[in-house]
């Protein structure tokens, strides 16, 4: 028997649905209630909200779980790699081996970017926020690409596939660009030898006459931090692509919305204020030890420990410690941020204070790290977090753009402002 729950308004009473997902989160079916009452929700930030039924990626925030389709997070971090998981993510099972050569493939033509896309980045000053810069590009890139991989109506599986392939390999090469555009370096062709990752790092740090060389753990740790950061379930850039995409915008604009959400400090810069605090530290001459004390005093804030959805850990961060181990050991780099920063860790895992209020470090701790070692500057972090998101934000527009019965999204409001007023002319104005 299909549960129900009852809603009593006055002398009124109606039964609303009660949908259950398949990992057991139950939810109230609203969709009539202003259809049958007269009144609607409100749920500031949606944070009780459930905007859609998605198949994608599953958290539970109490027990520390992250799936992809299923798949935990920790399988796919030690077995697959983040070509793979972006093809789970979109095409909701992992590729078979015919499958992801041809994925591969595209993904290896489409790196380069069309030589009269370039002249576009000199529209740019050179001190720009990068995430300005990779959004208009995302846009720009739209028209480089054929009414076809566009057209949201569109729903020929091979020019999907395309786009989604375009869009995944174009946004690595656009964020190389906009890092050599700003140090005014030269750019780097892409080479279609490399994997996704190494590719990646060529470009962004080679030079004519002195190519990059790719450390294996520094390509397995990025590598990482990609699929990490692929989906996260409704988070505010991924509703902001599935809004965007429900007016039938198409996937490069809807990407570009989700680049602009991802772009505000309290969603994609965490991992910024963690190295700007690390810099504070060092700065004012306080050790970690005089640091965590102060946070204890309520003086300051600890950035990169604890996470709103999880409760207990973040499973990323568990997996991302051991890497950054691998990479601060293969690179030797001295600097005084990263010193401070695995002495806070070593101090706050050994606290009460933090390990009984689950203070653990996050992946925004490690990922910082890891990024700040590899000489990624602190302006491309949220770049490189819109790189990972990609295949996350492509599969969300394509499950909201599949939906039988889809709808434009347009949330209701609650009009506080001022009731019917007349207007007043000039001269009585005073």
């Amino acid at each position: 028997m299909a549960r129900v729950a009852t809603l009593t308004i006055g002398d009124k009473k109606i039964e609303l649905p009660v949908i259950v997902g398949s990992e057991g989160e139950a939810a109230i079916d609203i969709a009539k209630l202003r259809a049958e009452t007269g009144h609607i929700t409100y749920d500031p930030a949606y944070g009780n909200t459930g905007a859609c039924q998605s198949a994608i990626t599953f958290i539970d925030g109490d027990k520390g779980y992250l799936r992809y389709r299923g798949i935990p997070i920790e399988q796919l971090a030690e077995q697959s790699d983040f070509i793979e998981t972006a093809w789970l993510l979109i095409f909701g099972h992992l590729p078979t081996r015919a499958e992801r050569a041809r994925f591969d493939a595209r993904l290896a033509v489409d790196a380069h970017i069309h030589e009269a896309f370039k002249h576009h980045f000199e529209g740019f000053p050179s001190n720009a926020p990068p995430m300005a810069i990779l959004s208009a590009m995302i846009n720009t890139a739209a028209c480089f690409a054929t009414a076809t991989y566009a057209d949201p109506d569109t729903h020929d599986p091979e020019a999907f596939e395309e786009a989604a392939a375009r869009l995944i390999s174009k946004v690595r090469t656009i964020a190389a660009y906009t890092y050599r555009m700003t140090k005014g370096l030269p750019y780097i062709y892409p080479d279609p030898k490399l994997s996704y990752v190494a590719n990646f790092l060529h470009m962004m740090f080679s030079m004519p006459y002195a190519p990059y060389e790719v450390h294996k753990e520094v390509e397995e740790a990025l590598d990482l931090i990609l699929t990490l950061h692929a989906d996260h379930e409704q988070n505010c850039s991924t509703s902001t692509v599935r809004m965007v995409g429900s007016s039938k915008a198409n996937l490069f604009a809807s990407c570009a919305a989700g680049v602009c959400a991802l772009w505000g400090p309290l969603h994609g810069g965490a991992n910024v204020e963690v190295l700007e605090m690390l810099d504070t530290i060092h700065k004012g001459g306080v050790t970690a030890e005089d640091y965590l004390k102060q946070v204890k005093e309520k003086k300051v804030l600890l950035y990169g420990f604890g996470h709103r959805v999880y409760k207990n850990f973040d499973p990323r961060a568990r997996i991302l410690k051991e890497s950054s181990d691998k990479v601060l050991a293969k690179l030797g780099v001295k600097d005084p941020l990263l010193d401070i920063a695995r002495r806070l860790e070593e101090l706050a895992l050994k606290d009460s204070y933090f390990v009984d209020r689950k203070l653990y470090p996050n992946v925004d701790f490690y990922s910082g790290i890891i990024m700040k070692a590899i000489g990624i500057p602190v302006s491309m972090f949220t770049v490189m977090f819109a790189i990972g998101r990609m295949p996350g934000w492509i599969a969300q527009w394509k499950e909201q753009r599949d939906e039988p019965n889809g709808r434009i999204a347009r949330p209701r409001q609650i009009y506080v402002g001022p009731t019917k007023t007349d207007y007043v002319p000039m001269e009585r104005r005073g």
